[in-house]
């Protein structure tokens, strides 16, 4: 494959649109679709809507080429990524209908030889499901087309690096349809690029953040531990460290984002009597968030009955990790909820450097707030929050901010 091609990519968010500025940067003519027609303005002004280091030179300079535009509607290529949100109904069952409206809008557009691949975090089957709905609408095209899954697994914060650099894992419906997405990546890719079956590709994307999202619990349930046994779970986890086959990670106030999240209830929900362990990550991680409101709820209480009056609190950080302004599934958004919602006219002070507004939370400049909380409360460890120097003041550090 060369590339004298066209890409559509369905879906200009945190996934969607760095991927759709890196293949354009090398000479590709991409064309992304978003439904939010402001998301397609400001791209096709070469501007950005998120967070993301060094993305706005890519997209500023890709749209100034001509090798990058943004449309509300899908445009005819020879390539289709599908990179759409898969969250999660209220019941933890996964949510694939982004994905189905996606590739009902690609459908009408599908010619023979055209490459169509799943980048969204899916349930396994899904890729299967979708030639199914394909074919089942334009059952002339089987055997003509090639459909694909290749999931993403970049971090927020180094994505256009990792982007390029990262192993990727690449399955098809059939040997045929690997071959042809493995040449499609290998285009903008210098990562090793692996080749599977669509089943077992939807399954790592899986496995790896369910992985993580256990080490991350054993972290979090050891802090509480700790808490209760008096014990510093930083120095802990340090000492423990040492041990040459022990790498502990680091507790924090939950586990957030749109993957670690979210993905593990994907294998749940499909195997929820074989993934037991999986399971009971997603519960201390989940309760580990109720335990930081708890905690902050306690030392309001214990301030009043101290001092004769209501204390103020500082709530340090929304996003769901450091450095960045993405809130999806954030444990500490959660957790500045539940303050507001246990909140008796008190004075609470939000904080979270990335963004500039939000629509629940009226947000403190965080060196405003720390002068003026009795209570500080440190949900992410933004790079800001780690020089501050704090003098008699409560300090709650759920992330290691005062630790490291």
């Amino acid at each position: 494959m060369n590339k004298d091609i066209s890409v559509s990519t369905i879906g200009l968010g945190y996934i969607g649109l760095p991927t759709s500025a890196l293949v354009a940067s090398n000479g590709i003519n991409v064309k992304g679709m978003d439904i939010n027609a402001k998301v397609v303005d400001t791209i096709n002004q070469g501007k950005i809507h998120i967070v993301e280091p060094e993305l706005e030179t890519y997209v500023a300079q890709a749209v100034k080429d001509k090798f990058l535009s943004a449309s509300t509607k899908v445009q005819e290529a020879d390539v289709y990524l599908v990179v759409v949100p898969t969250p999660f109904k209220g019941n933890h069952e996964p949510d694939v209908s982004y994905v189905e409206a996606a590739t009902k809008n690609i459908i009408p557009l599908l010619k023979d030889g055209d490459l169509y691949i799943i980048e969204s975090t899916s349930p396994v089957g899904t890729t299967e499901a979708m030639e199914q709905f394909i074919f089942s609408e334009r059952p002339e095209l089987k055997g003509k087309i090639h459909i694909a899954y290749c999931p993403e697994r970049v971090l927020p914060g180094n994505v256009m690096y990792e982007l390029v650099e990262n192993d990727r894992v690449i399955g098809g419906i059939d040997a045929e349809s690997t071959q042809r997405a493995i040449d499609f990546y290998s285009l903008f890719v210098k990562g090793k690029l692996h080749a599977t079956n669509a089943r077992t590709a939807e399954m790592c994307k899986l496995t790896e953040n369910s992985s993580r999202d256990s080490q991350i619990a054993f972290a979090n349930e050891l802090s509480i531990i700790c808490d209760k046994a008096n014990i510093n779970v930083w120095e802990l986890i340090e000492l423990a460290n040492k041990h040459p086959r022990v790498n502990i990670l680091q507790p924090g106030c939950g586990v957030g984002g749109h993957c670690i999240a979210v993905d593990p209830y994907f294998i749940v929900s499909d195997y929820p009597r074989e993934a037991q362990m999986i399971n009971k990550a997603r519960e201390i991680n989940n309760y580990k968030s109720f335990w930081v409101a708890e905690k902050i709820q306690t030392a309001k209480l214990e301030f009043e009955l101290k001092h004769g009056r209501k204390p103020s609190v500082a709530i340090m950080g929304l996003a769901f990790k450091p450095n960045i302004d993405d809130l999806r599934e954030s444990p500490a958004k959660y957790i500045a909820q539940k303050v507001l919602q246990n909140s008796n006219n008190e004075e609470i002070y939000f904080v979270e450097p990335n963004i500039k507004e939000h629509n629940v939370f009226k947000l403190t400049n965080y060196k405003v707030a720390i002068e003026k909380a009795d209570i500080i409360a440190f949900l992410v460890a933004h790079d800001e929050f780690k020089t501050l120097i704090v003098n008699d003041k409560i300090i709650l550090d759920f992330c290691g901010v005062q630790g490291e």
